[in-house]
């Protein structure tokens, strides 16, 4: 595992080969309703640095944005089945984020909303070009942990991570391939 205590995150560096994960970008890229959102941030409307796409059996609310139900495309479908497999979870949900270049990011945070009940678990997919994932305990942000996601690789948290975790996808100057990342889970019905 590679947390050291509060938490269970493991990496699966090749749960796509090469050939399929560069078929699975590109299929994911023209065929996902990617949006720019917009977020209210100290009274100013502000775009998300990534676009962004929610499909799943129930909506969800995260910073503040309303995401209604939308059904799963065919594709999406076929891998939710897959990172079942891979994580042994019951997932009906996915929140997909196409990260342009490194001026796209997502800050800290834990995927904590009460829909997905105390200890979800949390599937990532990721296609394209490789990223840095942090994370940072909540008690003690000294104890961080660097990941590097490359294509092809799955990532699954689950048990406390999202109690005593955060997690980001940092800004880079560093040229970076675009990016795909499917993050699967369970929504609760309200």
């Amino acid at each position: 595992m590679i947390l050291p205590r509060d938490g269970e995150v493991e990496l699966i560096e090749r749960a796509f080969g090469a050939g399929e994960a560069a078929s699975w970008f590109a299929r994911l890229r023209d065929g996902i309703d990617w949006r720019q959102e917009e977020l209210r941030i100290m009274g100013r409307m502000v775009a998300v640095p990534r676009l962004t796409a929610w499909y799943g059996d129930h909506g969800y609310r995260y910073s503040g944005v309303d995401h209604p139900p939308r059904k799963l495309t065919d594709d999406l479908e076929t891998l939710r089945r897959k990172a079942e497999d891979l994580s042994g979870a019951s997932l009906n949900s996915v929140l997909a984020n196409f990260y342009r270049s490194g001026d796209d990011a997502m800050g800290w945070h834990a995927d904590n909303e009460r829909e997905l009940g105390g200890q979800p678990v949390i599937v990532s997919l990721s296609f394209g070009g490789a990223r840095r994932f942090s994370l940072k305990h909540r008690h003690e942000p000294a104890l961080r942990v660097d990941i590097e996601l490359a294509g092809g690789s799955c990532l699954v948290m689950r048990g406390a991570t999202q109690t005593y975790w955060l997690h980001r996808i940092a800004r880079t100057k560093k040229a970076v391939d675009p990016r795909i990342n499917l993050t699967f889970r369970r929504i609760l019905p309200h």
